[in-house]
């Protein structure tokens, strides 16, 4: 007697469940074949486990911001360690003008805006730093659940000790860095079957070199080429999360239920 098909919202455990899944091109091949739907998933949360932070996690993500953002989608980039060096993103094809950076001091506002942002949907990709202390499994089922209304990848940047606790993400990837500017990229959970060995990523390259925008006048020298919301600058080590002192741009823009947390 034939088995009947599996509904397209179920996969086998021996294989990747690509079947409903949404997702945009990581823009590495090798990568892609690993990935459920072969990419960066929408619509759920992405795990992103390192060491450290400027290891080339940013760079990891160059192929996918720089399609957005192209597109004239907004990437939110909420709360990183240090303020991504402007000069380096554009070097990589970023538009720069699509390019929310959001500061939250403390935790509890740090949570409350990435829900926030989650809820708004308006956003092509979301990069967001968690508190590792202050954040509980029920605020991740929240956020997995705020997820599912959203029509673009969601990035959980979390610290080494994260990757032995539970999470709902249905995607977690662990970053370690190798030389040659290469990345260690193992995945620990995945709609499929175990990964044993991780995968050796060439992190890319600038697509020009790296240089200032050309002199204007000075009627024009207010407008900033990137937009950050109560943003601090620190020290870091990869040149796209390097340090840059902090630049403010006074305009609206889509979405608008962004708004700054103090």
């Amino acid at each position: 007697m034939s088995s009947s098909p599996l509904p397209v919202a179920v996969w086998r455990a021996s294989r990747i469940g690509h079947a409903a899944v949404q997702a945009f091109s990581s823009g590495f091949a090798a990568l892609d074949a690993q990935l459920p739907g072969a990419g960066w998933p929408a619509g759920m949360l992405t795990e992103l486990i390192s060491r450290e932070s400027g290891i080339g996690e940013l760079r990891l993500l160059v192929p996918l911001l720089r399609r957005l953002t192209r597109e004239r989608r907004f990437v939110v980039v909420l709360s990183p360690p240090q303020i991504p060096y402007a000069p380096a993103l554009a070097g990589h094809g970023i538009d720069l003008d699509y390019l929310l950076i959001v500061q939250a001091a403390h935790a509890a506002d740090r949570l409350w805006a990435v829900e926030q942002t989650l809820k708004s949907s308006g956003f092509g990709a979301l990069l967001a730093w968690l508190p590792q202390p202050r954040t509980r499994p029920e605020h991740l089922r929240r956020m997995q659940l705020a997820a599912h209304g959203t029509h673009g990848p969601t990035f959980l940047f979390r610290p080494l000790e994260a990757q032995f606790e539970s999470s709902p993400a249905p995607l977690r990837l662990l970053l370690l860095p190798r030389a040659g500017e290469r990345l260690s990229v193992q995945i620990l959970k995945r709609r499929g079957p175990v990964m044993a060995d991780p995968l050796l990523v060439d992190l890319p390259r600038p697509m020009s070199s790296i240089r200032l925008r050309s002199p204007v006048p000075s009627e024009a020298a207010s407008a900033a080429p990137m937009q950050t919301v109560h943003g601090g600058a620190r020290g870091t080590h990869d040149p796209a999360e390097t340090s840059l002192q902090e630049m403010q741009r006074s305009r609206s823009s889509d979405p608008a239920a962004l708004r700054e947390t103090r």
